[in-house]
């Protein structure tokens, strides 16, 4: 069951989204998203450091999923910001689509992650859509994994759709997709 901090009895089982402080809770982050996301201890050591550099960016937050206190999938994101990295491999991808004019009053989903385990039970649902909750920005954009895959499938029924396809990033060995939705995102 999910619950929200506040919202009624604890149970040992609840699964629990709420505020998270990536930053003291790095590594637990990157476990989760190492076996999620099939990363080796050096690609850990690298995000590690991006993590913790992003954490300090004006406006980036996370937000967690814990069972009895252990992290178990989490979500971070910060208003987008063209001179950051990301928005600078995007951006000629998006102009080619006629979508760069996305790259401006947007909250980009930087990572999101649950453990294998505790997937296909809402969990990256409610982590996504509380998190651009709490945006002030008009819209969401993020990038995945150019397959059709469960995650693009949640992107999709949230309301995500597909500004860019191929996108190659340095030393990623897969393309993905740039997406980008209106806030609020769709429920169910």
């Amino acid at each position: 069951m999910l619950r929200f901090p506040g919202h009624g009895h604890r149970h040992p089982e609840d699964i629990v989204i709420g505020p998270l402080d990536l930053s003291a809770r790095i590594d637990e982050a990157l476990a989760v998203q190492a076996v999620a996301f099939g990363l080796g201890s050096d690609e850990v050591a690298v995000r590690r450091q991006i993590v913790l550099r992003h954490m300090t960016y004006p406006g980036a937050r996370a937000f967690g999923a814990t069972a009895a206190d252990r992290l178990v999938g989490f979500v971070y994101g910060m208003p987008n910001d063209r001179s950051h990295w990301w928005s600078t491999v995007v951006e000629p991808y998006l102009r080619a689509q006629g979508h760069a004019d996305w790259l401006d009053d947007s909250f980009v989903i930087t990572e999101l992650h649950v453990h294998p385990r505790y997937q296909n039970r809402g969990i990256g649902r409610s982590l996504i859509t509380t998190i651009t909750d709490t945006a002030d920005e008009p819209r969401s954009i993020l990038s995945a994994i150019d397959t059709d895959s469960p995650a693009r499938g949640l992107y999709h029924s949230l309301g995500y759709q597909d500004l860019a396809r191929q996108v190659l990033f340095p030393s990623a060995p897969k393309p993905y997709a740039v997406m980008g939705a209106q806030l609020p995102l769709r429920r169910r």
